[in-house]
């Protein structure tokens, strides 16, 4: 069996340290638990392998382009890709045209849960999900989209809003706003990093910021984490620096029960699914914030302290095999530190 592995952000060369810290991280993380299997992974050709154990393959030209030509040569792909600008659906429905097995969702459940506002359309009756209106970036579209009401309107409380691409990934271009002119000033700024023809605007909602980690066989989704989300505020815009897995909270058991259900009402949903929520103790409310169809950086925390190789059992869980028990053992920290991910154990 040949496996190859690839992370888009460091097959192709980008050189962000917001998106590769990560990428980085992640994939040298799955690498190591792969490291018994025949494994192959994607690298830039002006990147530097730290893993010994899998097999580089270097890519030269358009990812999209290789994978149309060379996929054929292995029997499992696992990618892990953001879904921004539909990269992460792209390149799945690339691996599903051309007959190879993926470790991960379908094409069709990627591109649902790639788009938030589509996400909370799907959610929004079955599902504790914040109001979200989505939002043209001008006026002609608003009008030809049917939307009657005046944007202004959107601001009649003094209750702030939350602002982001519908189709964004982490934090990049989130935004709290307080009033219709801050909107327009966020609007130039998530502009530039979406294709979409809008954007979405939410209520903000104040609570603890925290994902479930989970794996599904595309029935059942197993809980595995409830993981801590350190995002802070800065001049209006909501920054991402780590996190801490895990976390105990008087929420805990609804926000897994909660993420596990919704997970399972999406078909195709399979291997590791991350879904991010917000935990509000006051009012015992839990609020889904969206679901991630690939692998998340608590991966890299949770990998250390779980009671099973963590990378094979998401290959197992897209087999059908679920784990019958799962043991942490420990928490760990993660954090941005300049342009690497740290990760400190705590026993």
């Amino acid at each position: 069996m040949k496996l190859l592995v690839f992370e888009f952000a460091t097959a192709i060369g980008l050189d962000d340290p917001t998106i590769s810290a990560e990428g980085y991280a992640m994939l040298y993380g799955l690498l190591d638990d792969l490291k018994d299997l025949n494994t192959y992974h994607l690298v830039s050709d002006d990147s530097q392998s730290e893993n010994s154990e899998s097999i580089q393959v270097v890519l030269n030209g358009d990812i999209g382009e290789w994978l149309h030509k060379n996929i054929k040569d292995y029997d499992l792909c696992f990618p892990i890709a953001p879904e921004e600008s539909n990269i992460l659906h792209d390149l799945t429905l690339i691996l599903e045209d051309e007959g190879v097995e993926i470790i991960g969702s379908s094409s069709k459940a990627v591109k649902l849960t790639t788009n938030k506002f589509n996400t909370y359309n799907f959610l929004k009756d079955k599902f504790p999900v914040i109001k979200t209106e989505k939002i043209y970036f001008n006026d002609s579209e608003r009008k030809s989209s049917g939307c009657k009401n005046s944007y202004q309107e959107l601001f009649k409380s003094s209750s702030p809003k939350v602002v982001k691409p519908a189709d964004g990934v982490s934090c990049s271009g989130v935004i709290v706003v307080n009033s219709y002119n801050e909107l327009m000033v966020a609007q130039d700024k998530i502009k530039i990093l979406t294709k979409l023809p809008y954007f979405i605007l939410q209520d903000y909602v104040s609570g603890v910021n925290v994902s479930v980690s989970l794996l599904s066989n595309g029935d059942s989704a197993v809980p595995l984490s409830l993981n801590f989300q350190d995002v802070h505020l800065n001049s209006g815009e909501i920054n991402y620096s780590g996190g801490k897995v895990p976390i105990e909270h008087d929420l805990s058991e609804i926000a897994m029960e909660t993420a596990k259900n919704a997970v399972e009402s999406i078909d195709g949903l399979k291997g590791y699914i991350g879904v991010d929520m917000i935990l509000n103790k006051e009012r015992n409310k839990v609020h889904i914030i969206e679901i991630n169809s690939r692998l998340t950086t608590p991966y890299v925390a949770l990998r250390s302290i779980i009671n099973f190789n963590l990378g094979e059992a998401v290959i197992n869980s897209v087999h059908g095999e679920l784990p019958a028990e799962v043991i942490l053992d420990g928490e760990v920290n993660f954090y941005k530190e300049d342009n690497n991910l740290r990760v400190s154990v705590l026993k």
